[in-house]
């Protein structure tokens, strides 16, 4: 089918958008550098989770295949790895290029044959001194057992001669005392991999054998860890799982240059790999290094622009946030906007509010050291109730949140875990305040991301504040069936999956198409990390052929391909990627401003997100959030600098600039709009202060004259 994309494909199309950003002229060369190193990490996850599971499911269903493209599991896999090859000149060529750009200001990445020989020198003695007494290299044949290769870890690999033949010694690189990067200079800039030196003093490790060929390797292993169903011990569960993992069957091997076939061969048999699994890499490894050399520099010309969350304009200093949400509904965008200046403190006044009964939230990926958790402890130690359902199957944060869990207990928060058979990706809070003539008051907070302080200055996300009652009694729904472990089945406002929301949502696509079909304006818009449930496809397909204009900014994973005739002519789609990771989502129905309705939420348009998880997207009702949730995605259907565009054959290209118009890089605009509103505000304080003391003078010279004017008259009457 012509408009419809395989979801892996699609993703590596994504990913691909991430590599170009590695080489794109307008980035400074040490964010180009982290750009690498986001596709690297990216791959990485894409081939532990999706390849991963692709790879179970080859062996256990070999003829089910793809709802969209009718690929089984082993041609999927097959177009994953020719696709993966190709991408491979263009990810070697984006690194080299910058590094040979960096040495303009210093930086180089030395070698064995670009190190002087005093550095050569220095590199031995640095090897026996501080490498090789906290290493071991084990030798490997058949009479003896293969080590067991940790997932994602460097090792060097050497094949060995003897008299008794050949075998294989395997080194483990890294160990407690490791220094990746190794300096060569006094800034750092000139440096060497600590991997490097490792594999070439590899021969010092094994006496008696001669090193006839050597490599760097690197095994992904699948990470596509399932729990189904929950009992009193779950979280023991999880932490079993999470060990689990980490010693599942490999998926990937890659090896630095080109290495001895036979040695090859033996390390794929003894991993139980196929040959085809073998990826060959020029350029390290691991990228993940890179990221250290942003330190060494504080030249402008090599980072970004220096960008700092904004306090919302929107917000008094000098009134609690429940009071000001209390009076009206507030849009907080991130990062533009501050979230510890915003929702932090929010939860901050909260915790110490006398008032405060109870604080509900469902927290999914946190930060390291989190404030939200210091405020929630704070909260119950003041004796409010607490309640908060943590996701223990957040992919990769299991073991964060099992021990934030843990923490959230021993400060007296009723820590819960959710339905059995759903994961709870709902980004929700209820704060629930006693009301000054009597009653309670609430405050509902819904958005589109994590309530993590480290993120909100990366990724791009909104959340709204209200007071509105009847979401607040939906937002009681919700919670009241995580504690029991059901689900929502009816709802007043809120969209909550995984029975209340896709309903909603085709009904008001079906709004649309009824619009279009009587001769009006049909219109539907969304922006979303990824589009690949099929029923929303569907009817998207049916409201462009009936006419309906569709808009769609998403991300990363798009199966649906616009402008193909007969299907998706009246579609348009269209991928932001820059230097904020796009994750916010909106789904806009209608064209006409008065009966628009605007949602912003925690779903994408994944059947995973839609029907599987818990999920809550919320109307935003205001007219002036409305108008401006439009203009922000007016300003991203504008971007001509980050902005890709999908062609009807599935290809993305570059949105074109014409002669003479403004440049838009939709992620900077509104960075700026956030320092302009604030810049406003603060302007229209000084002139209120100004017109306060201009009023003061004028009333103080009036009282003044009037006394001079009284003494006047008194004096010429006596």
């Amino acid at each position: 089918m012509d408009h419809l994309e395989n979801r892996e494909l699609s993703w590596l199309k994504f990913n691909k958008r991430v590599l170009e950003e590695a080489s794109a002229p307008e980035n400074p060369l040490l964010e180009r550098l982290s750009f690498s190193a986001i596709y690297q990490s990216n791959l990485d996850e894409f081939f532990m989770v999706r390849v991963g599971s692709l790879t179970d499911l080859e062996k256990t269903d070999k003829k089910k295949k793809d709802s969209r493209t009718e690929m089984t599991a082993s041609q999927q896999l097959d177009a994953i790895f020719t696709a993966v090859r190709r991408l491979r000149p263009a990810v070697e060529k984006a690194y080299r290029h910058t590094m040979k750009e960096l040495a303009a200001y210093g930086f180089e990445h030395v070698n064995f044959d670009t190190a002087t020989k005093e550095e050569i020198a220095f590199l031995e003695l640095y090897f026996r001194r501080e490498i090789k007494p906290f290493i071991s290299g084990l030798v490997i044949n058949d009479a003896l057992p293969f080590p067991f290769l940790k997932n994602k870890e460097l090792y060097a690999a050497v094949q060995l001669g003897s008299k008794k033949g050949t075998s294989i010694g395997v080194i483990p690189v890294h160990h407690e005392h490791s220094q990746r990067l190794i300096s060569l200079g006094n800034d750092g800039k000139r440096f060497i991999l600590e991997e490097d030196v490792v594999l070439h003093y590899a021969h010092l490790m094994f006496k008696g054998y001669k090193v006839i060929d050597r490599a760097l390797i690197r095994v992904t292993r699948n990470a596509d860890i399932m729990v189904s169903g929950r009992d009193s011990d779950f979280r023991e569960r999880m932490e079993e799982l999470v060990a689990k993992r980490k010693k599942l069957a490999p998926v990937r091997l890659e090896v630095s240059d080109d290495f001895s076939r036979e040695a090859l061969d033996y390390i794929c048999k003894k991993l139980k790999i196929k040959n085809v699994r073998v990826f060959t890499s020029h350029i390290p490894l691991d990228m993940s290094y890179v990221y250290q050399l942003q330190d060494m520099s504080e030249d402008p010309v090599l980072h970004y622009e220096q960008r700092s969350p904004r306090k919302p304009a929107e917000l008094s200093e000098t009134k609690s946030v429940f009071s000001q949400v209390r009076s009206k509904d507030l849009l907080l965008c991130y990062p533009f906007e501050s979230m510890n200046l915003s929702f932090i403190r929010l939860l901050q006044e909260s915790a110490n509010d006398p008032k405060v009964v109870s604080i509900k939230i469902t927290l999914y990926r946190l930060a390291k050291s989190s404030k939200v958790i210091d405020a929630l402890c704070t909260a119950a130690e003041q004796g409010k109730e607490v309640l908060v359902m943590i996701e223990l199957r957040a992919r990769f944060d299991e073991s964060n949140n099992i021990e934030w869990s843990k923490h959230l207990q021993k400060a007296g928060v009723k820590v819960i875990y959710g339905p059995k058979d759903y994961k709870a990706h709902s980004k929700l809070l209820l704060i629930t305040r006693k009301a000054q003539g009597g009653g309670y008051e609430y405050v509902t907070q819904i958005g589109t991301g994590n309530y993590n302080e480290k993120t909100s200055a990366i990724y791009t996300d909104m959340m709204l504040l209200t007071a509105d009652r009847a979401i607040a009694a939906d937002a009681e729904r919700v919670f009241g069936a995580l504690l029991t472990g059901g689900l929502v089945e009816q709802t007043e406002k809120l969209l909550v999956a995984p029975l209340c929301l896709r309903a909603p949502v085709l009904s008001m696509m079906d709004e649309q198409i009824n619009i279009a079909k009587n001769g009006g304006d049909g219109y539907i818009a969304a922006k979303v990390n990824a589009l690949c449930d099929m029923v929303i496809i569907n009817k998207l397909i049916e409201a462009s052929q009936a006419g309906v204009k569709v808009e769609l900014v998403v991300r990363g994973i798009c199966c649906l391909i616009p402008g193909v005739e007969g299907f998706t002519e009246n579609i348009t789609v269209r991928s932001i990627v820059g230097r904020f990771l796009e994750h916010s989502r909106i789904f806009i129905f209608g064209k006409d401003a008065r009966s628009q309705k605007i949602y912003i939420g925690s779903a994408d348009y994944m059947s995973r997100n839609t029907i599987r998880r818990v999920e809550v997207a919320a109307p935003v009702e205001d007219m002036k959030l409305k108008k401006r949730i439009r203009e922000m995605f007016n300003v991203m259907m504008s971007d001509n600098v980050k902005a890709r565009i999908m062609l009807n054959d599935g290809t993305y290209v570059h949105a074109e600039t014409a002669d003479g118009e403004e440049r838009i890089n939709s992620q900077e605009y509104f960075y700026q709009q956030a320092y302009k509103r604030l810049e406003d505000k603060q302007k229209r304080q000084e002139q209120l202060r100004k017109n306060r003391d201009s009023a003061a003078k004028s009333s103080s010279a009036g009282k003044k004259a009037g006394r001079t004017s009284s003494r006047g008259r008194k004096k010429k009457a006596e």
